[in-house]
């Protein structure tokens, strides 16, 4: 007689496998740019990773974690989770953001303007990535330098993203007044 499927409490049968579906996780994450980065010591080089990581649920939440390891995994896994602790609310009105917005992170320039339900994110690179996973769906932006950095990008994105969710309340309260 076949012995009875018995889980334990962290969801193992008693061979060690897990059983089940998976739960899903809370954030989604993406890695934006994994570097090899170097230092000199007396010996040489020393070599060690940097990774700039996105991370969101896609309903408006969204962080960006950078961290170095000395390993990719450990620099990813790193960078992850300083995105999940640095996550902030982004205002969506529909689904879109709700007014336009310029900024300047070092040597990035980036505008992000509203755009009509159905034309999707027209952004490249780490604007993409910051905007997909903070749940805007339908937005436009332009990089107005010619800066390629991504972490700079990245940053610009957050800033402009941030800024919108500071002057929103100020908005609301003039809209109420009329």
């Amino acid at each position: 007689m076949p012995r009875p499927f018995i889980q334990n409490q962290r969801g193992m049968s008693r061979d060690g496998r897990r059983q089940g579906p998976r739960p899903e996780p809370e954030f989604a994450s993406r890695t934006i740019n994994l570097s090899r980065v170097s230092r000199m010591v007396a010996g040489g080089r020393r070599f060690r990773f940097r990774a700039i990581v996105v991370s969101g649920d896609r309903k408006g939440k969204v962080g960006l974690g950078i961290a170095k390891g000395p390993d990719a995994t450990e620099a990813v896994n790193r960078a992850q989770r300083r995105a999940e602790a640095a996550l902030f609310r982004v205002p969506i009105r529909g689904t879109t953001i709700p007014r336009d917005v310029l900024v300047k992170e070092g040597s990035a320039r980036l505008l992000m303007r509203p755009a009509r339900p159905g034309q999707g994110i027209r952004a490249g690179g780490a604007v993409r990535a910051v905007c997909e996973l903070a749940g805007i769906r339908d937005v436009t932006s332009k990089i107005l330098s010619r800066s390629t950095n991504d972490l700079n990008n990245a940053r610009a994105a957050i800033i402009a993203l941030k800024r919108l969710s500071a002057r929103m309340p100020v908005i609301e309260a003039r809209q109420g007044k009329k």
